[in-house]
Order: structure tokens, then C-alpha cells, then sequence
């Protein structure tokens, strides 16, 4: 079993962090989190008893097969010429700074460097994550396997080609926040409508979660389950009409390029 370190532990780093954790693919022993400050740590190593702790970037490298870098995209360069001397031509870095291009990675290390590049979201925090990963041309596709595993132990993954990382950050690495409005959205009309707040966010939640796993579980086509849902002069194909002289489709759509097209300019 390789030894997985986080450099990083703020709000994604925390939920792969805490995802890794839960499951049965690595003991806890063999799981390094590195932070500036231990005490900001310590909650981890509490929640999940036998995690390592370190403040030394420089340790945690001599440790870790697997290093992944959870940490802002300007201080990418700092970390990496502090552990460059650490990295063997085994281990692996993965970076999941939005922004932070492969090139880029290979040029703080060596193109020699097993680099892979991912974007995870935060529902990495419940085991459901969507991650795409990206490997450089030193990282084999035995090695690429392993990091697959890795990520879809606390949701899924997917291996993409470096070219489609705006995309996916657009439709997969911010979309968390998006659909977050939407159910939040859905609640107020409830609540409009007399529902208790309480119940209104599990109602609507519940039916956000149900409606992406029948997507998932049957392999329809969306349109094709939405079409289930809408009976002729119905209530819902009112809601739809109601949603497209809004504009739904087209604000969703300007999102995910919005996201995409900011991402690119990073």
C-alpha cells in the first residue's frame, strides 16, 4: 500500500481528506496531512485516530509516495522548490490548483517528474466526488490506475485529457455551488407555498440527489427522464415552460463557461 500525503488541509483538502479517511482503501497510518499550523490539524487526527501530522512539508515528501498538493495556486511554486530534493523518480505529485497547468508543474520539477493533475469537488466530503485525472507522459497507466482508485474510492473518476480541464472544471469542479442555489432556490418556492423551511430543503434536496442518481443508475438520456416526469397540460411541463421564458438553460449554460473561461485565464 502506498503512503498518500496532503499538503494542505483547507476546505478541499479537508473533504479528500476526510473522504480518503472513511473508507477501506488505505490505513490511517499510512495517511500524512501537512498544514502551517498543527493545532488546525488536530480535529483531523481526533475525527480520524492514526492519521500522521506534520507542519514540515520537507518531512511529509520523505515520507509519501503520493503527494498531492491541496494548497492555493500561487504558493505552487514555493512547496515544490521546497521538496524538489525530496522527490524520487517514484513518487508522484498531483496538484489539484485550478489554474496550474502540467507545464507548469513540470517546470518548478522535471518533465522526468510522475506529475497528475486533478480537479475533485467538495462532495468528496460524503463520498461523492467527481474527479477527473490527468496524467504527464512519466506517470504510468499502471500508476494511473492507482490514482484512479484513489479518487473514486470517496465518489468517482475519470482520466481526461488535459485540454478538457476548463470544461470540467465548469461543469464539475464549481457546480457544486451552483446546484447548492438551485436547492436553495427550489426551498424558497416551497416555502412560498407554505412548506416549513426544514422540510422544504429535505424535499429538495432529496429530490436533486434522487433525479442525478435515476441519471446515473439507468443511463438515460436527461431529456428522456425529464419527459417521464412532464404528463401532457400537467403541473410540471408548467414549471418547464416557466423555467425557459426565464432563461434556465441558457443562465446554466453561461455558468459552466463563465467558470470554464476564468479557469483558463488563471
Amino acid at each position: 500500500m502506498k503512503k498518500i500525503g496532503f499538503i494542505g488541509a483547507g476546505n478541499m483538502g479537508t473533504a479528500m481528506i476526510r473522504g480518503l479517511a472513511k473508507t477501506d482503501y488505505i490505513n490511517r497510518k499510512d495517511l500524512f496531512v501537512c498544514g502551517r499550523k498543527i493545532e488546525k490539524l488536530q480535529p483531523l487526527e481526533t475525527e480520524f485516530q492514526g492519521i500522521q501530522l506534520t507542519t514540515s512539508i520537507e518531512e511529509l515528501a520523505e515520507q509519501a509516495d503520493i503527494i498531492i498538493l491541496s494548497v492555493k495556486p500561487y504558493t505552487i511554486p514555493e512547496v515544490l522548490t521546497n521538496i524538489k530534493n525530496k522527490l524520487s523518480k517514484d513518487k508522484i505529485i498531483i496538484s489539484v490548483a485550478a489554474g496550474v497547468t502540467i507545464q507548469d508543474l513540470e517546470n518548478l520539477t522535471t518533465k522526468e517528474t510522475k506529475i497528475v493533475r486533478v480537479m475533485p469537488n467538495t462532495p468528496a466530503l460524503v463520498g461523492e466526488a467527481m474527479s477527473s485525472i490527468t496524467p504527464n507522459g512519466s506517470v504510468t497507466a499502471e500508476e494511473t490506475e492507482i490514482i484512479t482508485t484513489i479518487f473514486a474510492s470517496f465518489g468517482k473518476a475519470e482520466v481526461v485529457p488535459e485540454s478538457l480541464m476548463d470544461a470540467v472544471v465548469g461543469v464539475s469542479g464549481s457546480s457544486p455551488a451552483y446546484v447548492y442555489m438551485f436547492i436553495e432556490a427550489l426551498a424558497d418556492g416551497a416555502v412560498l407555498n407554505g412548506l416549513p423551511r426544514n422540510k422544504a430543503y429535505k424535499f429538495a434536496a432529496q429530490a436533486v440527489l434522487g433525479a442525478a442518481k435515476m441519471v446515473l443508475e439507468t443511463g438515460e438520456h436527461p431529456g428522456k427522464l425529464k419527459d417521464m416526469v412532464t404528463s401532457p397540460g400537467g403541473t410540471t411541463i408548467e414549471a418547464v415552460k416557466s423555467l425557459e421564458d426565464s432563461g434556465f438553460r441558457s443562465a446554466v449554460i453561461n455558468a459552466v463557461q463563465a467558470a470554464a473561461v476564468k479557469n483558463s485565464n488563471m
